[in-house]
């Protein structure tokens, strides 16, 4: 990734993280499920880990597009479980990104989840949306996972990506239009990789 896992509230979907130059910039994954990939992840990416205590989890998903006002309780083993789901989800993103099996293990890990039940909502009389009290973290999985089958059998799972730039591992769907989406964000990795094109396309002359 080019950036940290930090996350910090901003408007619309998506998040807000902050790169290692600690400046913040807007990123929407496009998906729920893979609004969870930016708090860490398996292998090297453990250095991003955010989600060192329950109520870790309970910040992510109000910084998530779950509507707000959850009203949460997450335990130690649905946080250990939420660590393996997500891991699970950042190899199957990956994977389907760039073409890949999608491997058993991690399809066990998403069925899994998605077979317990998920978080409820409900309508109020005034047409908004709100959330029967009482959640658990179980529920949230549950409710990622299911985003998560949706995405991967859904009319989008060929537009699974992978950050275009050379030092980003940051994974999202383009639900664009024209479908061309390169990014995970044009004024963090597009900026910086334009700027790196330019650069390179000096060298020779600057040389010289």
């Amino acid at each position: 990734m080019s950036g940290g896992a930090m996350e910090t509230p901003g408007d619309g979907p998506g998040l807000t993280l902050i790169s290692h130059q600690g400046t913040p910039y807007r990123f929407d994954p496009g998906a729920l499920c893979l609004e969870l990939l930016p708090t860490g992840g398996p292998g090297p990416l453990a250095r991003f880990e955010v989600l060192h205590t329950p109520a870790d989890l309970v910040t992510w998903a109000g910084r998530s597009r779950l509507a707000e006002g959850l009203d949460l309780t997450v335990d130690e083993g649905e946080l250990e479980r939420a660590r393996a789901l997500r891991d699970a989800l950042f190899r199957l993103a990956a994977d389907r990104a760039h073409g890949r099996p999608l491997r058993p293990e991690d399809l066990d890990h998403v069925n899994a989840a998605a077979a317990e039940p998920p978080l409820v909502s409900r309508i109020g009389a005034d047409g908004t949306r709100s959330w029967v009290r009482g959640a658990t973290g179980t529920q949230l999985l549950s409710t990622v996972a299911r985003d998560a089958i949706d995405l991967f059998t859904g009319p989008y799972a060929d537009r699974i990506r992978e950050c275009g730039a050379h030092d980003c591992r940051l994974l999202f769907v383009d639900t664009s239009r024209p479908g061309r989406r390169r990014w995970c964000a044009m004024e963090h990795c597009g900026n910086r990789e334009k700027v790196r094109a330019h650069r390179a396309r000096r060298a020779p002359r600057d040389g010289a």
